[in-house]
């Protein structure tokens, strides 16, 4: 069974610093037909106007993965971490029993784009967290880079849920084959570019939930970038 998330059907935020795609029901957004998948609970496609950003404020128990693929976001928070996600990093925060955060886009002249992904974890009140991690693009090209699971392993980031998310970068009319485990949900998410999920064309933005299917033909109609998570 397969189920596309059309990206002109997601929720839309526009305000004159932000324009901000959701795919499940988030803030304003809500749509009891999009709830989340599994314990994927957000994704919001999220593009900041120079030097914009989102001010102080706070999250818990859950996990917050985000994913920059265009210019830089500077992060500060109640653990102490400050940085900036470059385009090709990659950062999860536990919230677990709480935390405060900001996120503002470091250009006076360019976006920043990247999404947001909340996760579901396996228990509440974890401690906090941080971690970041960047991936070249060599890592990610025609292959399922593992950039966060549970154990961490490849040098990926380390979630507290039974998850584990790939990016991918697909050169046109390149093939490949993912085979979910028996029992396991997948859902893929169009970052840029086109593809071709067995008889699903998917374009930038769309989203494909997918269950009860052995193998993926997963093929580039054009160079395209996209997010496989693996989901129980």
């Amino acid at each position: 069974m397969m189920n596309v998330r059309k990206s002109e059907e997601r929720g839309l935020v526009e305000l004159d610093w932000l324009k901000s795609r959701h795919t499940f029901s988030f803030g304003h957004y809500y749509d009891p037909k999009h709830m989340g998948y599994s314990v994927l609970r957000v994704i919001n496609e999220d593009e900041v106007q120079p030097k914009g950003g989102f001010p102080t404020h706070g999250h818990r128990d859950m996990e917050i993965v985000s994913y920059v693929t265009h210019g830089g976001l500077e992060h500060k928070d109640s653990m102490g971490n400050g940085t900036v996600i470059k385009a090709g990093d990659v950062q999860r925060m536990t919230a677990g029993t709480g935390v405060t955060h900001s996120e503002f886009n470091t250009s006076h002249t360019q976006k920043v784009r990247f999404l947001q992904i909340w996760i579901l974890p396996e228990k509440n009140g974890l401690k906090p967290g941080y971690e970041q991690i960047p991936f070249k693009s060599d890592q990610k090209r025609n292959t399922f880079c593992p950039i966060a699971t549970r154990d961490g392993r490849n040098g990926s980031l380390t979630l507290h849920q039974d998850v584990a998310i790939y990016a991918t970068l697909l050169d046109a009319e390149s093939t490949l084959t993912y085979s979910p485990s028996q029992g396991r949900k997948t859902w893929i998410q169009v970052v840029e570019g086109d593809l071709l999920v067995g008889d699903e064309t998917l374009k930038a933005g769309d989203g494909l939930a997918i269950e009860n299917l052995p193998t993926l033909q997963i093929s580039g109609i054009s160079d395209c970038e996209f997010l496989t998570f693996d989901l129980p």
